[in-house]
Protein backbone atom coordinates (compact mmCIF):
# COMPACT_ATOMS: atom_id res chain seq x y z
CA UNK A 1 0.00 0.00 0.00
CA UNK A 2 1.25 3.01 -1.09
CA UNK A 3 -0.66 6.92 -0.81
CA UNK A 4 -0.04 7.95 -4.41
CA UNK A 5 -2.38 9.63 -6.32
CA UNK A 6 -1.40 9.22 -10.36
CA UNK A 7 -3.00 6.42 -12.30
CA UNK A 8 -0.10 4.82 -14.67
CA UNK A 9 -1.93 6.20 -17.71
CA UNK A 10 -1.35 9.64 -16.21
CA UNK A 11 2.05 9.67 -15.54
CA UNK A 12 2.64 8.00 -19.21
CA UNK A 13 0.64 11.05 -20.67
CA UNK A 14 3.17 13.63 -17.86
CA UNK A 15 5.97 12.11 -18.93
CA UNK A 16 5.00 12.49 -23.27
CA UNK A 17 3.80 15.81 -22.41
CA UNK A 18 7.51 16.85 -20.94
CA UNK A 19 9.49 15.35 -23.35
CA UNK A 20 7.75 17.48 -26.16
CA UNK A 21 10.00 20.82 -24.31
CA UNK A 22 13.59 21.55 -24.40
CA UNK A 23 14.30 20.73 -20.45
CA UNK A 24 16.19 17.35 -20.19
CA UNK A 25 14.30 14.87 -17.79
CA UNK A 26 16.82 13.52 -14.99
CA UNK A 27 15.80 9.72 -14.10
CA UNK A 28 17.81 8.31 -11.37
CA UNK A 29 18.11 4.48 -10.88
CA UNK A 30 15.90 3.08 -8.17
CA UNK A 31 16.86 -0.16 -6.89
CA UNK A 32 13.90 -0.93 -4.92
CA UNK A 33 10.63 1.10 -3.96
CA UNK A 34 12.30 2.83 -0.72
CA UNK A 35 14.78 4.38 -3.33
CA UNK A 36 11.85 5.66 -5.65
CA UNK A 37 10.34 7.19 -2.48
CA UNK A 38 13.51 9.10 -1.63
CA UNK A 39 13.96 10.10 -5.64
CA UNK A 40 10.83 11.55 -6.00
CA UNK A 41 10.81 13.57 -2.85
CA UNK A 42 14.47 15.08 -3.74
CA UNK A 43 12.45 16.02 -6.85
CA UNK A 44 13.59 14.25 -9.80
CA UNK A 45 11.93 13.54 -13.06
CA UNK A 46 11.30 10.19 -12.93
CA UNK A 47 12.83 6.51 -11.78
CA UNK A 48 15.00 4.13 -14.09
CA UNK A 49 15.10 0.82 -13.14
CA UNK A 50 18.01 -1.07 -13.74
CA UNK A 51 18.38 -4.57 -15.38
CA UNK A 52 22.14 -4.14 -14.28
CA UNK A 53 20.96 -3.36 -10.47
CA UNK A 54 18.50 -6.30 -10.79
CA UNK A 55 21.17 -8.29 -11.84
CA UNK A 56 23.37 -7.47 -8.82
CA UNK A 57 20.51 -7.12 -6.43
CA UNK A 58 20.35 -10.82 -7.07
CA UNK A 59 23.90 -12.05 -6.67
CA UNK A 60 24.88 -12.64 -10.35
CA UNK A 61 26.28 -10.33 -13.18
CA UNK A 62 24.91 -8.43 -15.71
CA UNK A 63 24.91 -11.21 -18.35
CA UNK A 64 20.96 -11.83 -19.04
CA UNK A 65 20.54 -14.22 -16.30
CA UNK A 66 17.23 -12.71 -14.96
CA UNK A 67 13.89 -13.47 -16.06
CA UNK A 68 10.82 -11.12 -17.53
CA UNK A 69 9.29 -12.59 -13.85
CA UNK A 70 11.94 -11.62 -11.97
CA UNK A 71 12.29 -8.38 -13.50
CA UNK A 72 8.73 -7.17 -14.02
CA UNK A 73 7.70 -8.53 -10.19
CA UNK A 74 10.47 -5.87 -8.77
CA UNK A 75 9.23 -3.23 -11.75
CA UNK A 76 6.04 -3.61 -10.26
CA UNK A 77 7.01 -2.47 -6.90
CA UNK A 78 9.26 -0.01 -7.51
CA UNK A 79 6.56 1.67 -10.44
CA UNK A 80 3.58 1.57 -7.39
CA UNK A 81 5.32 3.54 -4.66
CA UNK A 82 5.88 6.79 -6.80
CA UNK A 83 3.86 9.07 -9.04
CA UNK A 84 6.46 9.78 -10.88
CA UNK A 85 6.99 7.83 -14.67
CA UNK A 86 9.03 4.47 -14.38
CA UNK A 87 11.42 3.67 -17.16
CA UNK A 88 12.53 -0.41 -17.07
CA UNK A 89 15.42 -2.07 -18.61
CA UNK A 90 13.87 -5.18 -20.82
CA UNK A 91 17.11 -6.40 -21.77
CA UNK A 92 16.81 -8.00 -25.04
CA UNK A 93 13.35 -8.45 -24.74
CA UNK A 94 13.51 -11.87 -22.90
CA UNK A 95 11.99 -13.76 -25.58
CA UNK A 96 9.02 -12.68 -26.08
CA UNK A 97 9.22 -9.01 -27.05
CA UNK A 98 5.04 -8.97 -27.62
CA UNK A 99 5.29 -10.37 -23.74
CA UNK A 100 7.36 -8.18 -22.23
CA UNK A 101 5.71 -5.19 -23.36
CA UNK A 102 2.77 -6.09 -22.45
CA UNK A 103 4.12 -7.27 -18.94
CA UNK A 104 5.02 -3.95 -18.71
CA UNK A 105 2.65 -2.02 -19.28
CA UNK A 106 -0.21 -4.11 -17.82
CA UNK A 107 1.99 -3.50 -14.43
CA UNK A 108 1.75 0.39 -14.80
CA UNK A 109 5.34 1.42 -16.43
CA UNK A 110 5.59 4.31 -18.27
CA UNK A 111 8.01 2.65 -20.82
CA UNK A 112 10.52 0.34 -21.40
CA UNK A 113 14.21 -0.22 -23.56
CA UNK A 114 14.89 -3.41 -25.60
CA UNK A 115 18.32 -3.51 -26.92
CA UNK A 116 20.31 -5.05 -30.09
CA UNK A 117 22.82 -7.41 -28.51
CA UNK A 118 22.80 -10.90 -28.60
CA UNK A 119 20.57 -12.82 -25.76
CA UNK A 120 23.43 -13.86 -23.86
CA UNK A 121 24.05 -10.16 -23.56
CA UNK A 122 26.71 -8.03 -21.71
CA UNK A 123 26.67 -5.22 -19.62
CA UNK A 124 26.33 -2.32 -22.51
CA UNK A 125 30.09 -0.62 -21.19
CA UNK A 126 32.43 -3.69 -21.27
CA UNK A 127 34.01 -5.10 -24.11
CA UNK A 128 33.42 -8.32 -26.50
CA UNK A 129 29.61 -7.30 -27.03
CA UNK A 130 27.83 -9.12 -30.12
CA UNK A 131 24.86 -7.70 -31.71
CA UNK A 132 21.93 -9.33 -33.59
CA UNK A 133 21.39 -8.60 -37.20
CA UNK A 134 19.91 -5.02 -38.19
CA UNK A 135 16.84 -6.65 -39.49
CA UNK A 136 15.87 -8.97 -36.41
CA UNK A 137 15.98 -5.97 -34.20
CA UNK A 138 13.64 -4.00 -36.50
CA UNK A 139 11.60 -6.64 -36.17
CA UNK A 140 11.53 -6.09 -32.07
CA UNK A 141 10.49 -3.03 -32.24
CA UNK A 142 8.02 -3.34 -34.91
CA UNK A 143 6.73 -6.32 -32.68
CA UNK A 144 6.98 -3.84 -29.41
CA UNK A 145 5.07 -1.36 -30.78
CA UNK A 146 2.14 -3.41 -32.28
CA UNK A 147 1.62 -4.74 -28.89
CA UNK A 148 1.02 -2.13 -26.41
CA UNK A 149 -2.20 -0.88 -25.84
CA UNK A 150 -1.35 2.25 -24.99
CA UNK A 151 0.05 4.84 -27.02
CA UNK A 152 1.94 6.82 -24.62
CA UNK A 153 3.67 3.56 -23.14
CA UNK A 154 7.26 4.82 -24.18
CA UNK A 155 9.26 2.11 -26.61
CA UNK A 156 13.12 2.63 -26.19
CA UNK A 157 15.31 1.23 -28.67
CA UNK A 158 18.92 0.63 -27.59
CA UNK A 159 21.94 0.18 -29.75
CA UNK A 160 25.20 -1.41 -28.65
CA UNK A 161 26.82 -1.09 -31.82
CA UNK A 162 29.03 1.99 -30.97
CA UNK A 163 31.91 -0.51 -29.55
CA UNK A 164 31.19 -3.31 -31.81
CA UNK A 165 30.63 -1.92 -35.35
CA UNK A 166 31.65 1.81 -34.63
CA UNK A 167 29.47 5.28 -35.47
CA UNK A 168 29.01 4.95 -38.31
CA UNK A 169 27.04 1.68 -38.19
CA UNK A 170 25.89 2.93 -35.16
CA UNK A 171 23.72 5.55 -36.73
CA UNK A 172 22.59 3.11 -39.29
CA UNK A 173 20.67 1.54 -36.85
CA UNK A 174 19.50 4.62 -35.06
CA UNK A 175 18.25 5.70 -38.65
CA UNK A 176 16.39 2.12 -38.82
CA UNK A 177 15.23 2.02 -35.52
CA UNK A 178 14.15 5.33 -35.81
CA UNK A 179 11.57 4.08 -38.79
CA UNK A 180 10.71 1.05 -37.36
CA UNK A 181 8.21 3.12 -34.56
CA UNK A 182 10.94 3.60 -31.57
CA UNK A 183 9.72 6.65 -29.52
CA UNK A 184 13.12 7.06 -28.34
CA UNK A 185 16.80 6.11 -29.00
CA UNK A 186 19.06 4.73 -26.78
CA UNK A 187 22.78 5.39 -28.01
CA UNK A 188 24.55 3.63 -25.50
CA UNK A 189 28.76 3.71 -24.61
CA UNK A 190 28.92 6.71 -26.36
CA UNK A 191 32.58 8.21 -25.76
CA UNK A 192 32.23 11.89 -25.48
CA UNK A 193 29.96 15.25 -26.41
CA UNK A 194 31.28 14.59 -30.34
CA UNK A 195 29.60 11.07 -30.40
CA UNK A 196 26.59 12.18 -28.32
CA UNK A 197 26.09 14.82 -30.91
CA UNK A 198 26.26 12.42 -34.16
CA UNK A 199 23.82 11.01 -33.19
CA UNK A 200 21.56 13.87 -32.41
CA UNK A 201 21.92 14.94 -36.03
CA UNK A 202 20.42 12.22 -37.39
CA UNK A 203 17.88 11.26 -35.42
CA UNK A 204 14.54 13.04 -35.24
CA UNK A 205 13.22 11.51 -32.14
CA UNK A 206 13.86 12.02 -28.49
CA UNK A 207 17.07 10.69 -27.19
CA UNK A 208 18.08 9.31 -24.05
CA UNK A 209 21.60 9.48 -22.61
CA UNK A 210 23.57 6.96 -19.82
CA UNK A 211 25.63 8.57 -17.81
CA UNK A 212 26.55 5.04 -15.67
CA UNK A 213 30.19 5.32 -13.80
CA UNK A 214 33.15 3.89 -14.50
CA UNK A 215 32.17 3.00 -17.95
CA UNK A 216 32.87 3.79 -21.47
CA UNK A 217 31.43 7.14 -21.55
CA UNK A 218 32.74 10.66 -20.65
CA UNK A 219 30.04 11.91 -17.53
CA UNK A 220 28.60 15.22 -18.46
CA UNK A 221 26.06 17.32 -16.76
CA UNK A 222 22.62 17.70 -17.57
CA UNK A 223 23.42 20.98 -18.58
CA UNK A 224 25.84 19.61 -21.38
CA UNK A 225 23.31 16.80 -22.32
CA UNK A 226 20.38 19.49 -22.55
CA UNK A 227 22.67 21.17 -25.19
CA UNK A 228 23.51 18.61 -27.23
CA UNK A 229 19.51 17.65 -27.58
CA UNK A 230 18.69 14.89 -24.92
CA UNK A 231 15.91 14.65 -23.57
CA UNK A 232 16.45 11.53 -20.49
CA UNK A 233 19.60 11.17 -18.76
CA UNK A 234 19.71 8.24 -16.29
CA UNK A 235 21.75 7.04 -13.66
CA UNK A 236 21.45 3.54 -13.82
CA UNK A 237 23.45 2.14 -10.91
CA UNK A 238 24.38 5.30 -8.82
CA UNK A 239 22.15 4.71 -5.93
CA UNK A 240 23.52 1.04 -5.75
CA UNK A 241 26.96 2.02 -5.57
CA UNK A 242 26.58 4.62 -3.09
CA UNK A 243 24.69 1.98 -1.09
CA UNK A 244 26.85 -0.62 -1.14
CA UNK A 245 29.86 1.80 -0.82
CA UNK A 246 28.44 2.69 2.50
CA UNK A 247 26.98 -0.68 3.43
CA UNK A 248 30.53 -2.90 2.81
CA UNK A 249 32.60 0.24 4.82
CA UNK A 250 30.30 0.19 8.06
CA UNK A 251 30.36 -3.58 8.08
CA UNK A 252 34.14 -3.44 8.29
CA UNK A 253 34.23 -1.35 11.03
CA UNK A 254 31.68 -2.95 13.09
CA UNK A 255 33.73 -6.68 12.41
CA UNK A 256 37.19 -4.57 13.20
CA UNK A 257 35.42 -2.54 16.24
CA UNK A 258 32.95 -5.27 17.40
CA UNK A 259 30.45 -2.22 17.38
CA UNK A 260 28.76 0.24 15.29
CA UNK A 261 29.36 3.49 17.55
CA UNK A 262 31.57 4.99 15.62
CA UNK A 263 29.27 5.04 12.48
CA UNK A 264 26.23 6.28 13.74
CA UNK A 265 26.41 9.06 12.29
CA UNK A 266 26.94 7.28 8.89
CA UNK A 267 23.55 5.34 9.35
CA UNK A 268 19.95 6.99 8.58
CA UNK A 269 18.00 7.71 11.36
CA UNK A 270 14.92 5.83 12.63
CA UNK A 271 12.95 9.55 12.70
CA UNK A 272 14.37 9.77 9.13
CA UNK A 273 13.25 6.30 7.75
CA UNK A 274 9.67 6.66 8.87
CA UNK A 275 9.28 9.90 7.52
CA UNK A 276 10.57 8.29 4.03
CA UNK A 277 7.71 5.56 4.13
CA UNK A 278 5.04 7.93 5.57
CA UNK A 279 4.77 5.98 9.03
CA UNK A 280 1.80 8.26 10.48
CA UNK A 281 -0.15 7.82 7.39
CA UNK A 282 -0.76 4.23 8.57
CA UNK A 283 -2.62 5.01 11.51
CA UNK A 284 -5.79 3.50 11.37
CA UNK A 285 -8.91 4.95 13.38
CA UNK A 286 -8.68 4.13 16.85
CA UNK A 287 -5.72 2.38 16.25
CA UNK A 288 -2.60 4.48 16.29
CA UNK A 289 0.60 2.13 14.71
CA UNK A 290 3.08 4.56 14.94
CA UNK A 291 3.87 6.15 18.39
CA UNK A 292 7.21 6.86 18.00
CA UNK A 293 9.12 9.67 19.64
CA UNK A 294 10.89 12.48 17.65
CA UNK A 295 14.26 11.25 18.50
CA UNK A 296 13.63 7.92 16.78
CA UNK A 297 13.09 5.67 20.13
CA UNK A 298 9.67 4.05 20.77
Amino acid sequence: MHFTKKKPSEKRIELKNKLKKQKILRFPGAYNPLTAKLITEIGFDGIYISGAVMANDLGVPDIGITTLKEVSYRANQISKATDLPSIVDADTGFGDCKKTIETFENLGLSGCHVEDQIEQKRCGHLDNKELIPLSKMVNKIKTASKSKKDKNFLIIARTDANTVEGLNKTIERVKAYEDSGADIIFPEAMKDEKEFEQIRKNTKVNLLANMTEFGKSKLLSTKTLEELGYSIVIYPVSTQRLAMKNVEDGLKVIFKDGHQNNIIDKMQTRERLYELVEYEKYNTPGKKITDFRSDGRK
